[in-house]
């Protein structure tokens, strides 16, 4: 038995047009990625990350998306997304572009370069993860030294303890309920 190896993109969709994250679906996005590679590529792009290539995540909010592609075409992928310019969606058609956070894979110095500053490159979707965790760090630092005044940043801090301790109680509840059984 052969397994396939992949790897991962962790992209933000940028716009601003908030209806744009809103109107965000994964089928939308991945209809218009293989058709942005089918345009850059041609019909052996499209051919090659038409298998094995699938949306993973999709955070409508942040407009945080994590692309699975087999690992021997992550480059036509990822090669594609800066020609995306617009999201269409019900009709509606608003510009957009895709920032490469971070690509799981190894040691791709000079492509890089040519497209995004990618600062971590290990091969798997865990690693996608702790790297989207230390992100959300570091831009919630920047949002709080951007605070304009003391109330603004109580806000924001107590929305995110309020949302950390939600999680927490869930986890609980969750043990709890495994411990009953």
């Amino acid at each position: 038995m052969v397994r396939f190896k992949h790897r991962y993109l962790l992209c933000e969709l940028v716009s601003d047009d908030p209806r744009c994250r809103l109107s965000l679906d994964d089928r939308v996005l991945s209809s218009l990625v293989r058709d942005t590679i089918a345009r850059v590529h041609g019909t052996f792009g499209a051919a090659a990350c038409s298998i094995g290539f699938a949306v993973r995540y999709l955070n409508a909010y942040t407009g945080i998306v994590l692309l699975r592609c087999r690992k021997e075409f992550y480059q036509l992928v990822w090669s594609a997304l800066p020609f995306i310019t617009y999201l269409e969606n019900k009709g509606h058609r608003y510009p957009c572009f895709f920032n490469t956070l971070h690509v799981g894979v190894c040691k791709v110095e000079t492509f890089h370069k040519l497209l995004t500053a990618v600062t971590h490159m290990p091969g798997t979707i865990r690693t996608c993860q702790k790297f989207l965790i230390q992100y959300n760090r570091r831009q919630l630092l920047i949002l709080l030294q951007n605070c304009t005044d003391e109330g603004e940043r109580e806000a924001i801090q107590k929305s995110v303890t309020r949302s950390c301790l939600l999680e927490e109680e869930e986890e609980l509840g969750e043990e709890a309920a495994e411990a009953m059984e």
